[in-house]
C-alpha cells in the first residue's frame, strides 16, 4: 500500500511540474522564434507570423477567443492576431498580455466606393476634429480600457438626411461587436454614426460576414465600410480608403 502510495504521489508530482513548466516565459518578441503560435483558422494571421519567423509551428483554433485561451492553458506559447482584438482579450482576461512591440505594422481605415470622394472626405474630417480636440484619444480609453470590457456606446445625435448604410462585421471587438443589448457598438461604429451626424444622415448599420463587406461596397448595397479593415494596395485598387485612424497589426499575446 505505501508503496502504491508513493508511485502516485510522483505521477501527480510529474504531473504538476509537466503543466506549469512546459512553457517558457516570452518577453520580447525575439523570443518567439521556434516556439508554438495559435492562430485563428481561417484567417491570414499564420502567414504574416511565419513571415517573420518561419520556424515556429502553427496551432489552429476556430476563433481568436479560443487561440487565446489555448495560451492561458499553456496549450501554445503565443498566439498571433490583430493587436486591438488581442488587447481587447488580454484586458478582460489576467494572466495574458499582448508584447508591446508588434509582429507586422498596418493602418487600418474604413473604404467606400472609388467615386466617393465626398464621403472620403468626410470620414477623413470627422477623425482629423477628433484627434485635434482631445476626443479621439477618450475614444481610445472607452473601447480599449487597459483592464476589463469596453465602455458603453455613448449617444450620438442622428441627423434627418437619408440614411447612410455602414457596412461591418461585429466580430471585431472593440472595433465592432454585438453588446449586451444586441446592438452593434464599437469604436468603428462610433465613429460610423459621427460621419453620418456630420453629413446630416441617419446611420444603417448593415451586419454581415467580414469577407462580404468590400463585395457589397462595390456593388452599391452600403456607403462605407469598417470593421479593423487593413488598408492594402491590393484592396486600393477596387475601394477608396479613408486616411488611416488606427495604426496596429499582427501581433503575439502571451502569458504573463
Amino acid at each position: 500500500m505505501n508503496k502504491f502510495l508513493l508511485a502516485l504521489c510522483a505521477l501527480l508530482a510529474a504531473a504538476s511540474l509537466a503543466g506549469c513548466g512546459s512553457r517558457a516565459k516570452i518577453s520580447t518578441v525575439s523570443e518567439l522564434e521556434g516556439k508554438e503560435f495559435a492562430v485563428p483558422t481561417g484567417t491570414v494571421a499564420d502567414q504574416l507570423v511565419l513571415s517573420k519567423y518561419p520556424t515556429v509551428k502553427i496551432k489552429y483554433y476556430n476563433t481568436v477567443l479560443d487561440a487565446a485561451l489555448a495560451v492561458k492553458a499553456h496549450k501554445a506559447d503565443a498566439a498571433g492576431y490583430d493587436e486591438p482584438i488581442l488587447r481587447n482579450i488580454a484586458a478582460k482576461n489576467p494572466g495574458l498580455k499582448v508584447l508591446p512591440e508588434p509582429i507586422t505594422v498596418d493602418d487600418y481605415g474604413f473604404a467606400v466606393r472609388l467615386p466617393d470622394t465626398e464621403l472620403k472626405a468626410a470620414i477623413d474630417a470627422v477623425v482629423a476634429d477628433l484627434k485635434t480636440n482631445g476626443e479621439y484619444a477618450a475614444m481610445m480609453k472607452r473601447w480599449l480600457p487597459e483592464s476589463g470590457s469596453p465602455a458603453p456606446m455613448p449617444k450620438i445625435e442622428e441627423g434627418t438626411g437619408a440614411a447612410l448604410r455602414f457596412g461591418t462585421a461585429a466580430v471585431t471587438e472593440p472595433f465592432s461587436f454585438v453588446d449586451g443589448s444586441r446592438e452593434v457598438v464599437g469604436l468603428d461604429v462610433e465613429l460610423a454614426r459621427l460621419v453620418a451626424k456630420r453629413l446630416n444622415r441617419k446611420i444603417e448599420v448593415v451586419n454581415m460576414d467580414f469577407g462580404a463587406m468590400i463585395p457589397a461596397l462595390i456593388s452599391g448595397k452600403v456607403d462605407m465600410i469598417g470593421a479593423c479593415i487593413t488598408i492594402t494596395p491590393e484592396r486600393a485598387t477596387k475601394v477608396l480608403f479613408s486616411s488611416p485612424y488606427y495604426k496596429g497589426g499582427i501581433s503575439a499575446l502571451v502569458a504573463e
